[in-house]
């Protein structure tokens, strides 16, 4: 009998699917939503195969969806348990919580109506700083505080914003640069998880819409593991973008946070990989898995844009892998990190065969630019394996 694993993700309205050959995919005609039990793109019995699913994602979903997701949802600063051993643990959440207090008044201009294809005035642009930074290492709950401060903030959802930097600029990418200031010039708070500069146009480009947003009066918050005034450096000439990244700066107020990574203190080590056997017995006797070979996967990952990553584990409630091992190159490992945050963030747990996660990045890898994005995950896929122990000894 299939195992029910946590429920799945609400149908969706407006997303498609397009079903796509692979050699693990299991044929499919769902032309419709997403939905728990019997998943798009694979059959009643037996799992799905996400290398099936080719996702076309409308923009209004982009919008709909800049939420903390479901593994936030139900975060606040009341629940945020600090490390007494960190004592900027403590002070960031009352920080934070007097930052929301002072949201509590009219920060932004419009009226809680979305504004699609009309200008408005707006108010004179404030001065000083006008977000939080949340600074610090893996795990030390900067995305529970920065969810907390969203939830925390006196606005309706449609007037305040939560999403991924890589969101952020999807967004843009969907709606144009333009339609994304109007659309978010109505809101009273934007936090942006995960704030990193991966390339000169991704600078320019941030810069430019905080820049007006500021101008707007939207308050800021993000996370990051680097300190503001050094974003972009070890990935590109940030020489040539300094002033850009001086720019960005000048928006935040940087507030670091010290400590542990959470995820894995005082907590057994993930258990070791399983066999292939292990792994396909699990995938059949879970509802809702998927169950995919790595390879197949990583390269079906470089046929979807990382944006439609989320839609394409929509129902899925765990996730089933064979023959893990270390990724060829460094595109392919940045869209694996975009996968490991969406499942993540779904809490979609992960059961695996081959190598251990902690091997999937090379040392040239994991000493480069992009280290940050490598650890937070590998320390997020092993939180996810942590969950899948249950599936297999269950």
């Amino acid at each position: 009998m299939a195992r029910p694993v946590r429920d799945g993700p609400r149908p969706v309205p407006g997303l498609r699917w397009m079903a796509v050959s692979s050699s693990t995919a299991v044929p499919s005609s769902a032309t419709g939503p997403a939905t728990p039990g019997p998943i798009a793109g694979g059959t009643a019995d037996g799992p799905v195969a996400l290398t099936s699913r080719a996702p076309h994602v409308p923009a209004d979903r982009l919008v709909a969806e800049m939420v903390p997701p479901p593994r936030f949802g139900s975060v606040r600063f009341d629940n945020y348990i600090p490390d007494p051993n960190q004592p900027s643990q403590a002070q960031a959440v009352t920080t934070l919580g007097a930052f929301a207090a002072g949201l509590g008044g009219e920060a932004a201009a419009g009226t809680g109506r979305k504004r699609w294809f009309r200008r408005e005035a707006r108010p004179a642009a404030p001065t000083g700083p006008r977000g939080v930074y949340l600074d610090g290492g893996y795990g030390v709950g900067k995305t529970h505080l920065l969810a907390s401060l969203w939830h925390a903030t006196a606005a309706a959802p449609e007037r305040k914003a939560f999403g991924t930097f890589v969101e952020l600029t999807n967004l843009v990418g969907a709606l144009g640069f333009q339609q994304t200031v109007q659309t978010l010039s109505g809101h009273k708070l934007l936090c942006i998880d995960e704030f990193e500069l991966d390339d000169p146009g991704d600078t320019v480009l941030v810069s430019t819409l905080l820049g007006k947003l500021v101008d707007a009066g939207v308050a800021l918050a993000a996370t990051s593991n680097t300190l503001p005034g050094k974003l972009g450096e070890g990935r590109f000439a940030a020489a040539d973008f300094l002033r850009e990244i001086q720019g960005l700066s000048a928006h935040f107020h940087p507030l670091r946070i010290d400590g542990e990574d959470y995820r894995h203190r005082g907590l057994p080590q993930a258990p070791a990989p399983y066999d292939d056997d292990t792994v396909k017995r699990v995938a059949h006797d879970t509802d809702g898995a998927s169950y995919d070979a790595f390879p197949d996967l990583l390269d079906h990952l470089s046929k979807v844009h990382p944006s439609r990553y989320g839609a394409m584990c929509d129902g899925i409630r765990a996730v089933c892998l064979t023959g893990v091992a270390p990724v060829p190159d460094q595109s392919t490992a940045l869209r694996l990190v975009v996968l490991a945050d969406r499942l993540y963030d779904r809490e979609v747990p992960v059961l695996a065969s081959g190598r251990p996660f902690d091997e999937l990045f090379s040392e040239e890898m994991l000493n480069g630019g992009y280290r940050k994005k490598y650890f937070r995950a590998i320390s997020r896929l092993t939180a996810l394996a942590r969950d899948g122990k249950g599936l297999a000894e269950g």
